[in-house]
């Protein structure tokens, strides 16, 4: 399976969300990270054939998406940030349905629903109705829904929104798996959901991929290095100010900070191997002129 995007441009009035994207996608699974507002959402729609470019294509394995039309619809699986479901009706009755509306055999359509309730880990509650499911609860049967017509392209926006980090073990285990027969694009901006199971990640910003390779590639292109060492609690707020900071924790001797910086910030300071979390992080945050609640940095106790 091969999906091209060529110059791909979209936009809201003044606002250009999608800006003259190009790239080539195959089977594997696909991290699509990037901040709120990024573009992601947008991308993802015209994907999914939910609306039009205003200028380029996206070709499936040569052919324009929208002359397609149905043809490519049966290959697409999706998950949106936000799907509709009758409350009244059980995991199972949404199953069937939505099955329906893909033109599914009742046979296939139920041997499907009963092999995705228990893939997705919710056969146990089939028969209740989905208004008593908890966020995570629901969050499965969407994903569940995505798979009823075994899509060779699955696509998935915010999949792991409201699941316990058990759920979200779960998820990404399965997807590894459903990743050998077929191309998932996971679009997400919680850095943990792709940096252990995407064969590539996509950095989305400002309308455009800003970077795509592995963890690693975009790792070893970090212009920066990475550092942890130990501060005064007390100046904390100055190297907020001063660096990018990755991570702040809190000990019984002061703040340890994990920071972004081109030399050594403080004597002995060591250094450590750059992630994912940190090439983001880069990528999406400007020294110094940036306002600190827009900086991808975790603070415990400061």
């Amino acid at each position: 399976m091969e999906l091209v995007l060529e110059n791909v441009t979209k936009s809201y009035k003044d606002v250009i969300a999608v800006n003259q994207l190009n790239y080539v996608m195959e089977n594997g699974v696909y991290g699509l990270l990037g901040c709120n507002g990024a573009g992601k959402t947008t991308l993802i729609r015209m994907i999914c054939a939910l609306m039009k470019p205003d200028d380029g294509r996206i070709l499936c394995n040569g052919k324009d998406i929208w002359q397609m039309d149905k043809a490519y619809r049966r290959l697409l699986g999706y998950l949106p940030q936000e799907y509709g479901f009758y409350p009244e009706f059980t995991a199972e009755e949404y199953l069937m349905y939505i099955a329906s509306i893909k033109d599914l055999h009742p046979v296939l359509a139920r041997k499907r629903t009963g092999e995705l309730l228990s893939l997705v880990g919710m056969e146990r509650y089939r028969k209740k109705k989905m208004k008593k499911f908890s966020g995570g609860m629901k969050r499965r049967i969407g994903i569940a829904q995505a798979m009823l017509n075994d899509p060779k392209i699955l696509i998935l926006d915010e999949p792991t929104a409201g699941l316990d980090p058990n759920e979200r073990i779960r998820l990404r285990n399965l997807l590894s798996e459903l990743s050998r027969d077929r191309l998932v694009l996971l679009s997400t901006h919680i850095v943990s959901d792709v940096e252990y199971i995407a064969s590539e990640i996509l950095l989305m910003k400002g309308g455009h991929i800003e970077d795509a390779g592995t963890t690693a590639a975009l790792a070893a292109r970090l212009p920066e290095q990475v550092y942890v060492c130990m501060v005064p609690e007390s100046q904390v707020r100055n190297y907020l100010k001063k660096y990018r900071v990755a991570n702040v924790r809190t000990t019984a001797d002061g703040a340890e900070l994990r920071i972004l910086a081109a030399e050594q910030p403080v004597a002995g300071a060591r250094q450590v191997p750059a992630t994912l979390e940190d090439v983001f992080l880069y990528k999406n945050s400007m020294m110094r002129s940036q306002k600190t609640d827009s900086l991808q940095y975790t603070l415990s106790g400061v």
